[in-house]
């Protein structure tokens, strides 16, 4: 793989974590490895060629291409390359020769049950909880519940019978109060199973009640001026936190599994299949069919499985999907879950899909040859925006109001990176009272699209609202009343910082100050800035207009709209004959207009003496 090749997909990779594999033109993994963000990483192989050391430089030349998998965190990335290393021991990998699988907590199946560590699974109903990427936090963790909930750490058989014989004898760790007695009767069972199931809600992640008990723990410590103890409780909520983050691609509740997404691209079907073994993830693959007709997903599934299935040689009873199927074998167990470690798997797995998809359409692009300066930022802002279709047809709204006097809105749209000025649109705000730009954008967003579903129009791919969060989510309020909120991209950006806000993110992104994407958001906001304020100052100018003459007794709101109509301007109508008026508006109104201007009411008429 040349450097070349990696120029001409380098759009194509996303800065996310995940795992990447160099693959050979025999489909052999030669490298596999992990990446906090995956563009950069890869873009490392490239990037000086005498730095590389000599095997790099031989694995590129062997490779043909590089795939990639997208998980949800660096430490998913960490089990998810450890797992394919293991599993096709690629040549270009550092062996792993020391047999170690991953760390584990164990709630053990037995009458009060202990917590400790392991590497083995045995299955005997014992609970496990995992796996962990760093021991060390996990240690931390264990000591954590043994602090708020003490249990016991001795390998006794505490069976009724045991204890009512008076076998055992209480420890140091009972006189030191990191255990309560239960081998000599001094604690039920029923209330050493409350602390258990306390300790399993933890391993869970429902610890909000205890992440605030850490928390006054460690200010009480602090405000007694007892930093070292502070410091130990501070460590301990580090871990608790590094907890909440659960394992997506190595699970121990999972088994054995296949899962399958599926999407229709144009004319293409595309099968996204996740083969999971004791709960890791350790192979993936992209099926593509070409459609000869219309095809619906439940039956490109019905199709695709059973292949994929033979392909890879795979005998797992159970398999995930997006939705119900008819399969052909009736001993296999169709799931489509709503919730839970399935649906987490079944939602990487669309994840990956969509990146496929992504990756597949830019090809394309780059087969087509040379992309025009358009084509080439409207990438780069797909790129920039995380967005799945390109944006060809881009929207932007902006409100004008002064003090919540002539509140009007404008929307300005761009087809291909262009101003489509005969598209652009002008709004009265009519339901709005006072100065309140919120509504006024939920108003004017919910009435654009709203008659561009009426009418069959096609819907933008991304719509840009003027203003930070606010704004932001005033529009998505609109959108989700339409249910067009997961078809359209729609961010905002702020004036000040130009920060750009996605809907339900807090953490605002910001745009390379060059890049060619930000100047066409500017470009976009600034025009329907400058569209708006020229709608706001006209009517301004038509409010003042008409009040002058509104205000003259005697002539109406349509007498004046029709001398303004005919006259244009205030400023024709003096100099205007009378009879010329007259003819127009009547001799009450006339002389009423002329008497207004302090011009001679009997200007123009004949002496009728002469």
């Amino acid at each position: 793989m040349t450097k070349e090749d990696f120029l001409s997909v380098v759009d194509t990779i996303p800065g996310q974590p995940g795992v990447y594999q160099f693959i050979d033109k025999k489909e052999k993994v030669l490298n596999v490895g992990k990446a906090k963000n995956l563009k950069n990483r890869v873009s490392s192989y490239f990037n000086s060629d005498k730095q590389q050391m000599n095997k790099t430089r031989v694995m590129l030349k062997h490779a043909v291409r590089v795939d990639f998998t997208l998980v949800d965190s660096e430490a998913d990335a960490f089990l998810l390359e450890n797992t394919l290393i293991k599993r096709f021991q690629p040549r270009y990998n550092v062996n792993l020769k020391d047999g170690k699988s991953y760390t584990y907590l164990c709630i053990k199946n037995e009458p009060y049950p202990r917590v400790f560590f392991t590497r083995r699974l045995i299955k005997d109903g014992s609970t496990y909880f995992g796996p962990y990427t760093s021991k060390w936090r996990a240690k931390v963790l264990l000591d954590l519940i043994k602090d708020l909930f003490p249990l016991r750490t001795c390998n006794y058989h505490l069976s009724p019978e045991n204890i009512a014989s008076g076998k055992f004898k209480v420890c140091l760790e009972y006189h030191i109060k990191n255990c309560f007695g239960p081998c000599v009767g001094l604690e039920p069972e029923s209330e050493y199973l409350d602390r258990i199931d306390q300790v399993k809600n933890i391993l869970k992640g429902h610890f909000k009640p205890v992440k605030d008990h850490l928390f006054e723990q460690m200010n009480k410590a602090a405000g007694e001026l007892d930093f070292e103890r502070a410091q130990q409780w501070k460590n301990k909520m580090v871990a608790f936190e590094d907890y909440q983050g659960k394992s997506t691609v190595v699970n121990i509740n999972l088994r054995d599994i296949d899962v399958f997404s599926v999407d229709i691209d144009r004319e293409d079907g595309l099968i996204y299949y996740m083969k999971v073994v004791n709960g890791a993830v350790i192979n993936t693959y992209v099926a593509e069919l070409t459609l000869k007709i219309a095809e619906e997903p439940e039956d490109l599934l019905s199709y695709a499985i059973p292949r994929i299935r033979e392909k890879f040689g795979s005998i797992t009873k159970e398999i995930i999907v997006p939705l119900p199927v008819d399969l052909a074998d009736p001993s296999l167990i169709i799931t489509v879950p709503q919730r839970g470690d399935k649906y987490r798997l079944l939602e990487l797995s669309d994840k990956n899909l969509a990146l496929h998809k992504l990756q597949k359409r830019r090809e394309e692009m780059n087969k087509k040859g040379r992309v025009t300066h358009a084509e080439r930022i409207i990438r780069t802002l797909a790129q920039d925006l995380q967005m799945e279709d390109l944006p060809y047809h881009i929207e932007c709204f902006d409100n004008s109001n002064i003090q919540g006097a002539y509140p009007v809105a404008s929307c300005v749209v761009f087809r291909n990176a262009k101003p489509a000025k005969k598209d652009y649109r002008h709004y009265n705000i009519k339901t709005v009272e006072g100065p309140n730009d919120f509504a006024s954008m939920e108003e004017v967003v919910f009435r654009r699209y709203r008659r561009m579903l009426e009418e069959g129009e096609s819907l933008p791919q991304l719509v840009i609202i003027d203003g930070g969060k606010g704004q932001l989510g005033s529009a998505m309020k609109s959108l989700k009343t339409l249910g067009l909120e997961q078809k359209m991209t729609v961010v905002g950006i702020a004036k000040r910082l130009e920060e750009i806000f996605f809907p339900g993110d807090s953490i605002p992104l910001h745009i390379n100050k060059k890049s060619e994407s930000l100047k066409l958001i500017q470009q976009l906001r600034n025009e329907a800035h400058r569209f708006a304020i020229t709608f706001h100052r006209q009517k301004r100018s038509q409010k003042f207009t008409a009040t002058e003459l509104t205000d003259i007794k005697g002539i109406g709101h349509k007498t004046a709209d029709k001398l303004l109509l005919h006259f244009k301007s205030v400023k024709r109508l003096r100099e205007a004959n009378r009879e010329e008026i007259e003819e127009l508006v009547g001799k009450a109104a006339t002389k009423a207009v002329l008497n207004h201007f302090s011009v001679d009411p009997f200007r123009g008429v004949k002496d009728e003496e002469e």
